[in-house]
């Protein structure tokens, strides 16, 4: 089958991969220019992720450059340290660049995968043939399958299952982050500064010393701005965080354009599949932060190709079953980042103060770690034909 896919980030080329595996022919679509440099690092936890990677043949790259993760440091106002979370907490089994996780996904389908980059999906329409795909740019084409892996705030979702207001819940949370000279000496550790409501936070990038990542959070209802204006943004931060001591107003004045910016949220669909339309990885159950999404993605990439493959094709069939083999443990693993919004950045005193006190004691540290370890295996990883 021709299979279009819409995002060229984590599922959709790990979804691209296992098409061709299985003898399909694969079309990513990708609104960006390129694939997109930079982003924070993501974590692989557990044999379940890690055994698909393997089945990829890509567990080994990957591991050449793994960035080992880093301790999670919460500081006073005077640099003391209050609260710290260990490397092997932070970082899972496996931790790599978003950059290279992309890079190293797209290499591994390549040879059977076409990539339309610049472009994007502006209309669909289901037939019985297939389903009738207008780009941006004016091109027209016809494909078999539609799968959305275009992230929280799918464009696929909103055009084949209804507005985005139907499936993403935001969390009371925004996060923000962007680069800066590293100025400081800065070790690659994540260190960070609490007010009630409020986290800023910076460490040294893993390449490059001379740089450094600063990472920020603010507690606040749904807000309206668009997304696409740096300097709305950028005013949203300066107000929510201003007054802040430590290292906030030298982290505050170096804003870049290219920031990140976005709500802590979770995307509840309550069926993943539409006619011939899917949806996969964050289009399907993300959490901004903290819900394991990108090894769920990979997971459920390998999933939905091969029920296709079990189903001969049958989309109907494949979808269904797809969402019932994974559904419950992509929902499972995505509770993870209910909670992230409160543990970067208590509402109150009180909440900061608790939330170091328990985090100080290795036994809580234990207990968080299994219930980490139990949401990520949670799940038989199944076996599937593959085409000669």
């Amino acid at each position: 089958m021709d299979v279009l896919i819409s995002g060229a980030s984590i599922a959709g080329p790990a979804l691209a991969y296992w098409l061709g595996v299985h003898g399909h022919r694969p079309t990513i679509v990708e609104i960006a220019s390129a694939l997109r440099p930079g982003g924070s690092a993501v974590d692989f936890r557990g044999e379940l992720h890690l055994g698909v990677l393997r089945r990829m043949g890509v567990l080994d790259e990957l591991r050449a450059v793994e960035t080992h993760g880093k301790a999670m440091r919460f500081v006073d106002e005077n640099g003391a340290r209050q609260m710290e979370w260990p490397a092997e907490m932070a970082g899972g089994d496996l931790e790599v660049a978003r950059e290279d996780l992309a890079r190293v996904l797209c290499a591994a389908g390549a040879d059977h995968t076409e990539y339309l980059f610049g472009d994007r999906i502006t209309a669909m329409t289901e037939h019985a043939g297939g389903v009738d795909v207008t780009f941006a740019s004016g091109t027209e084409r016809t494909f078999d399958l539609v799968i959305g892996a275009d992230g929280v705030h799918s464009g696929v979702r909103r055009i084949a299952f209804g507005p985005e207001s139907s499936f993403v819940k935001h969390l009371g949370y925004y996060v923000a982050g962007w680069e800066v000279p590293n100025r400081w000496g800065l070790s690659p550790d994540l260190v960070m500064h609490n007010l009630p409501g409020r986290m800023i936070g910076v460490s040294a990038d893993h390449r490059d010393p001379s740089r450094a990542g600063v990472t920020v959070a603010f507690a606040s209802p749904a807000l309206t701005y668009d997304r696409h204006d740096p300097a709305a943004q950028h005013e949203i931060i300066r107000d929510r965080l201003g007054g802040m001591g430590w290292m906030a107003p030298e982290l505050l004045a170096d804003i870049s354009p290219a920031m990140y910016f976005d709500q802590i949220c979770r995307v509840d669909v309550p069926g993943w599949g539409r006619g011939r339309v899917a949806l996969v990885g964050d289009a399907a159950c993300g959490a901004t932060l903290g819900g394991q999404g990108t090894g769920t993605a990979v997971v459920c990439a390998y999933v939905l190709a091969g029920e296709l493959a079990r189903a001969g094709g049958d989309h109907r069939t494949a979808f269904a079953a797809y969402e019932r083999r994974i559904g419950r443990f992509a929902r499972g693993t995505q509770k993870g980042g209910d909670t992230t919004g409160a543990f970067l950045a208590p509402k109150t005193a009180r909440g900061i103060r608790l939330r170091n006190t328990l985090n100080n004691q290795q036994w809580f540290l234990n207990l968080m770690f299994r219930v980490a370890a139990k949401r990520s295996t949670n799940l038989e990883l199944p076996a599937y034909p593959v085409a000669s």
